[in-house]
């Protein structure tokens, strides 16, 4: 029990900037800290349905109302999911041999197509985030804990990139078949919240979720020959862009 603990404080640590108890970030302290990974999501979608219920009450335009949606996520992760975006993209965008590009993800230099599509995701952001109705709140929200699902699904299914990286831990067998099961529950949970509120937004946002997840995974295995932490955030990153911009869509037609 107590390893599940830490594990679960770990993860709270190293996925977001929510003050926790210290443990011990040992090899087996860490071993199921995924499992927990989508308490982050949890965490990130109160907070975005808490401040569109503020934002009603107090009245404000929709771009504060925006702003604040694009900033509450990177509040809570310290922009670690962003930080894996911008390398990954930097990484894609040079065109080099794998080799190279996975020396890109861990140089610490944020190269000019990383400020770029940086500048671009925020603005796309900005924009579909202020024409997003309240009604998706929710169901967005759960968007947040799909994302990190997935994410954790991928780092135990997806062959590793690098196997001297943080991913290499999740190397044995035993342990990827707890995290797969622990996962799978949590998608249970999302698939029935969401289906429980508006069946047509969750049709929206799991097959969004689903198409992301696959480009995923043609662009991990064909441009890394696998998936790296730095390219898990860059997943984490998309799809919630992508299923924000599709049930803002749903919003205005359904």
């Amino acid at each position: 029990m107590k390893r599940v603990w830490n594990s679960f404080l770990i993860a709270l640590a190293m996925f977001s900037k929510i003050p926790v108890p210290r443990a011990d970030w040992d090899k087996e302290n860490m071993k199921y800290m995924i499992c927990f990974f989508p308490v982050i999501g949890v965490v990130i979608g109160c907070l975005v349905w808490g401040y569109g219920q503020i934002c009603a009450a107090a009245g404000l335009g929709s771009l504060m109302r925006a702003v604040g949606f694009v900033l509450l996520p990177l509040l809570v992760t310290g922009g670690i999911h962003m930080d894996g975006y911008l390398d990954t993209a930097d990484a894609l965008s040079s065109w080099q041999p794998k080799e190279r590009k996975l020396e890109i993800l861990k140089d610490s230099h944020a190269g000019a197509f990383a400020v770029i599509m940086g500048c671009a995701y925020f603005i796309l952001a900005l924009g579909v985030w202020s024409e997003m109705e309240s009604e998706v709140l929710p169901v967005l929200g759960i968007g947040y804990v799909l994302s990190r699902t997935l994410s954790g699904m991928a780092l135990s299914t997806f062959p590793c990139a690098n196997k001297k990286g943080s991913l290499g831990m999740f190397a044995d067998a035993a342990q990827k078949r707890v995290l797969k099961t622990v996962l799978g529950l949590w998608m249970l949970v999302c698939a029935g919240a969401a289906f429980w509120w508006d069946w047509r937004y969750a049709l929206i946002l799991f097959g969004t979720a689903f198409i992301v997840y696959v480009y995923y995974y043609g662009m991990a295995m064909k441009e890394f020959g696998g998936t790296t932490g730095d390219i898990a955030g860059f997943f984490v990153q998309v799809c919630e862009l992508a299923s924000a911009c599709t049930l803002m869509l749903g919003g205005r037609f359904l």
